[in-house]
């Protein structure tokens, strides 16, 4: 029996060292010497000072800012904690969910309580979440969506805004994947220069 367990031994202590120690090593070497900006979190920063990352949104509910899609991240007790990367994912409510048919309804009203004199269709990413919580992108329709509302608080010509919002629309990855999206952060960066 000893003889049968020393050899089981040595290879679980190999496969750890190789897999849980070698390959992590290297794979994150690779990582920082390849792609050390996206390795180290696509970090967004301005004098020094880190604003947010690429890949995780933010809040935003002024009337003079893009808003981004809600989050239905929580924290460790499971309150609301809107984009909170340590807890990801989704609602999880069914589209058949009549809960679900609410959080929409609430979301509707407060776009439109923001923007009364927005009476188009209300874009669906707006008022649904993303399956992570954390998506950072709205699609170009739900920036158009936003465009005078965001204009009239800030005192700026619809022109100048939409034409920003084209600068900042990012076309589908590879040219065939994805859909064409805007990153709500680096619009709302971008708007604040205009001042």
């Amino acid at each position: 029996m000893n003889l049968q367990l020393r050899p089981a031994l040595i290879s679980f202590l190999a496969l750890s060292l190789l897999t849980g120690i070698a390959y992590p090593l290297v794979v994150t070497g690779l990582a920082r010497l390849l792609f050390p900006r996206q390795a180290a979190g696509s970090l967004i920063t301005k004098d020094g000072r880190v604003l947010g990352s690429e890949w995780i949104g933010q809040s935003f509910c002024s009337p003079g800012e893009f808003w981004g899609r809600p989050s239905a991240t929580v924290d460790a007790a499971g309150k609301p904690l809107p984009y909170n990367a340590a807890n990801s994912g989704a609602s999880n409510l069914a589209p058949s969910n009549p809960a679900l048919g609410k959080l929409v309804q609430e979301r509707m009203a407060i776009l439109r309580a923001a923007d009364p004199q927005a009476t188009g269709p209300v874009p669906v990413d707006l008022v649904t979440t993303s399956g992570s919580g954390l998506d950072p992108h709205i699609s170009p329709a739900s920036a158009e969506f936003q465009i005078p509302r965001v204009a009239r608080a800030r005192g700026l010509e619809v022109a100048q805004v939409r034409a920003l919002v084209a600068a900042h629309t990012e076309g589908r990855q590879l040219g065939c994947l994805g859909e064409p999206r805007v990153n709500v952060l680096k619009l709302n960066l971008a708007l604040a220069e205009l001042r």
